[in-house]
């Protein structure tokens, strides 16, 4: 009984946070629940899309209800690791006495809008990333922890590729999710317009605590997953990889398979997803709805499907179908 109380709160809560976003961003429903998912899971988002489609009004607004710090860090060439991290400065203390002081960086706050990542070089985008994954900072031997809840959206442009960094494979990986920002229609444009006439600030108030997102943290930790559910996500992150012959899919269409990374992430996030629809345990029906932001930007397509103007996301559906019909 305990539990179904715990569900229906949960549901209720993302109901909640759901309808005050709706405040301040328009359409994008998809993208807002996969967001919610990756923030309660502990996980990062990769976001592409155009430049103007809101995505720094969304985590702007993610901040205001959830109460939790938000700081913008826009990546450019020649940003330095420590401009994102912080360094050391010398101060002066009340004694006229010279002393070292830590000076944090902008990646210190709950919530980090990281501004077109794939436009800062290596150097950085890997002390970025290293943060992401390890949630703390280390400089001249001394750990900063982040304040928890910590998540990371990280943009980039889809379209302007010159002077860009492109993430290496081992640094997607990091992401749980790359979710692909889509042109607004015509009548959320409408939309758009009108909102922003009236004025450019969000408007969304406060509904839940960074406490209360831990603690959704913790009820989808133990969302059970029937055996059959598990095999199925397994196999379908198996069936990725073309060198182990199980696919015809990955052995026609692919280069590189997903990562154990990816089976961690679909399970994680399924569990937050089934809790979200008001159910506790995780379907088949959540392993598929997540596939496609998991594992897009975990395996590369080769020639033959370029060829065949397969995009990855056709290729995570051909894949879904063969892995449904062989565990039948």
């Amino acid at each position: 009984m305990e539990n179904i109380e715990q569900v229906k709160k949960f549901s209720e809560t993302i109901d909640k946070i759901r309808n005050e976003i709706k405040k301040d961003v328009v359409g994008q429903e998809d993208i807002v629940d996969n967001v919610l998912i990756a923030i309660i899971s502990g996980g990062n988002v990769l976001l592409e899309g155009i430049p103007g489609v809101g995505k720094t009004r969304l985590v702007r607004t993610l901040s205001k209800v959830m109460e939790l710090p938000f700081s913008r860090i826009q990546f450019t060439p020649d940003l330095m690791p420590s401009d994102v991290t912080g360094t050391n400065v010398i101060e002066k203390d009340a004694n006229g006495n010279m002393k070292m002081v830590f000076q944090k960086g902008p990646i210190f706050a709950n919530l980090v809008l990281a501004d077109e990542i794939n436009r800062a070089t290596p150097k950085t985008q890997s002390a970025m990333l290293e943060v992401m994954q390890e949630h703390k900072v280390t400089v001249a031997n001394e750990t900063y922890k982040m304040a928890e809840p910590f998540f990371v959206l990280a943009t980039q442009n889809p379209i302007e590729q010159d002077g860009t960094y492109p993430l290496p494979e081992a640094q997607m990986d990091r992401f749980m999710f790359k979710l692909l920002m889509d042109f607004p229609t015509i009548d959320e444009l409408k939309d758009i317009v009108n909102m922003t006439q009236v004025t450019l600030e969000e408007t969304a108030t406060s509904v839940v605590t960074g406490e209360d997102i831990l603690n959704m943290r913790e009820l989808s930790k133990s969302v059970p997953v029937i055996d059959d559910v598990l095999t199925y996500a397994m196999t379908l992150v198996a069936n990725t990889h073309p060198e182990l012959g199980k696919s015809e899919v990955a052995k026609k269409y692919l280069k590189n398979g997903a990562s154990p990374r990816a089976a961690q992430a679909l399970i994680t996030t399924a569990k937050v997803r089934a809790l979200i629809h008001g159910n506790y345990n995780v379907s088949i029906e959540d392993i598929n709805a997540l596939a496609y932001p998991v594992l897009r930007h975990r395996i590369k397509v080769n020639y033959t499907a370029i060829n065949e103007h397969l995009s990855v996301d056709d290729v995570i559906g051909l894949l879904l179908k063969e892995t449904k019909k062989a565990l039948k």
